[in-house]
């Protein structure tokens, strides 16, 4: 079966030369459909970098990423724009909604970028904020939500559109642990669904709860098995 992620000996370097710094060192990863992946790794170490190439939101100095087949380094930025669009689901750790939008406007704005039509963009966004426990909550912007509310808001955009593929980068860092355990509740509903998920996290609790953890130093991907009761980082 074809992975969903799949890179041959990825690079990329900044100021290349004398003092040229590897954020990723020939990284050689495959995830795939229906995994679900955490990325652990220390600050620095080369895993915001690798989320960012995984969510073509940035091209390797070298190396190939296939995305469900597609060499993503042979796109052009309209291209990539709309694979992140159609294929890619995102969850950030700061929610990143827009302020002057309501809770449905915020899961909406892809798929107008999509091109749907009304009817469908209403279903699609309304049945996501559904899902969410947010139905009485469509009209209200965020800054008249709670945390975890507008995080769920964040996980309905990233599903609306049903992408085959949820990046999560530390979806539950600015919550508190209530809010934190319900949002990863939602996560994990998604992967029993079939999706694949990437999360990205310093918890170590919630990172022995993927089925797998990569974990990556200096660059560089190691997702041999840990060696039980030792910890993530």
């Amino acid at each position: 079966m074809q992975p969903v992620i799949e890179t041959h000996n990825l690079y990329k370097i900044y100021n290349p030369g004398e003092n040229e710094v590897r954020a990723l060192d020939g990284v050689n990863l495959r995830i795939e459909k229906g995994e679900f992946v955490a990325i652990v790794g220390h600050s620095g170490s080369g895993k915001s970098t690798l989320m960012n190439m995984i969510g073509c939101l940035d091209v390797p100095t070298a190396g190939q990423y296939l995305l469900n087949g597609t060499d993503v380094g042979m796109l052009n930025d309209d291209q990539l724009s709309e694979i992140r669009n159609e294929q890619i689901g995102f969850v950030f750790q700061s929610f990143n909604l827009i302020q002057n939008l309501t809770a449905y406007e915020n899961v909406e704005l892809p798929l107008i970028y999509r091109g749907l039509p009304a009817a469908k963009r209403r279903h699609m966004a309304e049945e996501a904020l559904a899902r969410m426990g947010l139905a009485d909550r469509m009209r209200h912007r965020p800054n008249e939500m709670s945390g975890g509310q507008q995080q769920r808001v964040a996980v309905a955009r990233a599903i609306a559109g049903q992408p085959p593929l949820i990046l999560a980068d530390e979806p539950t860092g600015n919550l508190d642990t209530k809010a934190g355990a319900a949002v990863f509740d939602l996560i994990t509903q998604l992967h029993q669904e079939g999706n694949t998920i990437v999360l990205i996290t310093h918890d170590n609790g919630l990172a022995k709860k993927a089925e797998r953890m990569v974990r990556i130093t200096d660059g560089q991907v190691d997702d041999r098995p840990l060696p039980e009761n030792s910890e993530v980082l």
